[in-house]
């Protein structure tokens, strides 16, 4: 197979971390439109990623925040994003690079894209293969406030050593 000089998985990544980015300069700057929340899974050990020793802790590899109802001071450049948000009543501010992003999902319009990272132990960038974009029809969620960021069940829990792993939005869904 012929060597890749352009590089278009990193071009297609930069594109559509652009499309997360001003989705978020959007939200930032007029507010949550409608019904649209967003899930983000982020590596928490990648460089750049600033969040409490508490939350480093809990979540030493991954995490997936939920943006709804309660957020605050969100802020977004062209590097990254920081929100202050509430864990167990304590409000906890989180600085976040787009290159720590796995996932970004939208799950009001069933809009999902999924980015390889790697972790800071990684020697190249953050960017190691395609991105891929997933969009559906839409589906029912769950839009109550046990989905929000406060929800330890909201965010990727562990796996078995190997990396985190995804939790499904059908735990969420209403029965």
């Amino acid at each position: 197979m012929p060597e890749d000089r352009i590089r278009y998985d990193i071009l297609a990544q930069e594109a559509l971390r652009g499309v997360m980015r001003k989705v978020l300069q959007e939200v930032a700057r007029t507010g949550m439109p409608g019904n649209h929340h967003f899930f983000i899974t982020f590596l928490t050990d990648a460089p750049g990623v600033r969040i409490s020793s508490n939350l480093k802790e809990r979540y030493p590899e991954q995490m997936t925040i939920v943006l709804q109802y309660q957020f605050w001071d969100l802020k977004v450049d062209e590097k990254g994003f920081e929100v202050v948000l509430s864990f167990a009543d304590t409000p906890e501010k989180l600085e976040i690079p787009f290159a720590a992003v796995r996932g970004f999902y939208d799950p009001s319009v069933n809009f999902e894209l999924e980015f390889d990272v790697k972790s800071d132990e990684a020697d190249e960038e953050h960017t190691v293969a395609p991105t891929t974009l997933h969009t559906e029809p839409k589906a029912e969620t769950a839009t109550d406030e046990s989905a929000t960021e406060e929800t330890p069940e909201a965010e990727a829990e562990e796996g078995d050593g190997k990396g985190a792993e995804v939790v499904s939005l059908d735990a969420f869904r209403k029965k």
